[in-house]
């Protein structure tokens, strides 16, 4: 029996990937992440799957292409799990191994191994309970309202959006999610975006904000960066053009287990919290595609769909 530290956690991230004896699966890492990536393989052994792990280099940003051959090699699995620093979640290689019938899971960007450790020992059942519920009120709305005690004021239309509840249970051919798991999501119409985002919890890209980074909007896309390490945020920006100020995500944190610490993959998890994304919306549903996805957290959230409130102050009305 392997007794890696980690090999728990191991255990339940396979169980919502529900690998089984005899499967081909595939983990895909880099030297960060080397721990987890070794206690997945192990836990994987256990169930009898046939296991391969491959070590890639970091890449420069999130949303970057895997190397050759990776993106082909990967349609051979049924299963992929990617434990790494840069997110490949975003990317054509993952879409098209999805496409393929692949079950994929990433625990991008940047996973910790403390995030490892606690969210992964959530009660994913009670996530998918509260998914539920938010989906079924999104599903009738046409307009999104978020406000917050920090000063965030922003709406845009969600009419005919792909809703995705991400509740951590990846198990039929396709399946996508990042793990762990615990949000509901949507791509906003593009263009619709008006109003202002106040980051008071963390910014992918920065870490926890320890002063507010206030993002404006008008017609869709981010026009105004001030307030904390705004210069930082605009010059990982810069490389992409404009369509990396793209209104590309809203996004519910589910998680109860999920705390906030710097690390975007927790922080969006975080039950009662909200996160916007600039960048890249394609696996969303949208129709922007850009190498950068950038998500910023907002603490002690208030939202409304259409006229109803679901939420108020961080807690759910639901």
């Amino acid at each position: 029996m392997p007794s890696h530290k980690y090999i728990e956690p191991a255990r339940n991230t396979l169980a919502c990937l529900n690998i089984r004896k005899g499967e081909k699966f595939l983990i895909i890492t880099d030297i960060n992440k080397l721990s987890i990536a070794w206690a997945l393989f192990d836990a994987a052994e256990e169930t009898g799957a046939n296991v391969q792990l491959v070590r890639i280099p970091i890449a420069g940003t999130h949303g970057t292409e895997p190397p050759d051959p990776l993106p082909e090699y990967m349609k051979k699995f049924d299963a992929i799990i990617a434990p790494m620093t840069m997110s490949i979640s975003h990317t054509t290689a993952r879409r098209e191994a999805c496409e393929a019938g692949v079950r994929a899971a990433t625990m991008l960007p940047g996973i910790l191994e403390e995030t490892f450790t606690r969210s992964m020992n959530a009660d994913y059942e009670t996530i998918d309970e509260l998914g539920k519920k938010l989906i079924s009120h999104l599903d009738k709305a046409k307009q999104v309202k978020i406000t917050s005690t920090a000063g965030t004021d922003i709406s845009f239309e969600i009419t005919g959006r792909k809703l995705i509840n991400d509740n951590g249970l990846i198990i039929n051919p396709g399946d996508f999610g990042n793990l762990p798991a615990g949000e509901v999501f949507l791509a906003p119409v593009e263009g619709s975006g008006n109003g202002v985002l106040v980051v008071d919890g963390s910014m992918a890209g920065i870490g926890i904000t320890e002063e507010p980074l206030t993002i404006t909007f008008k017609n869709g896309y981010a026009i105004k960066y001030e307030g904390y390490k705004a210069d930082q945020l605009m010059k990982l920006l810069e490389p992409h053009g404009k369509d990396a100020n793209n209104l590309a995500e809203f996004g519910i944190g589910t998680n109860h287990e999920a705390i906030l610490c710097g690390s975007i993959l927790e922080d969006e998890k975080v039950k009662g919290t909200i996160h916007l994304a600039i960048g890249n919306n394609e696996s969303m549903g949208g129709s922007v595609s850009v190498k950068s996805h950038l998500d910023g957290i907002i603490k002690h959230p208030s939202f409304w769909l259409d006229d109803k409130q679901l939420m108020k102050d961080g807690n759910f009305l639901i």
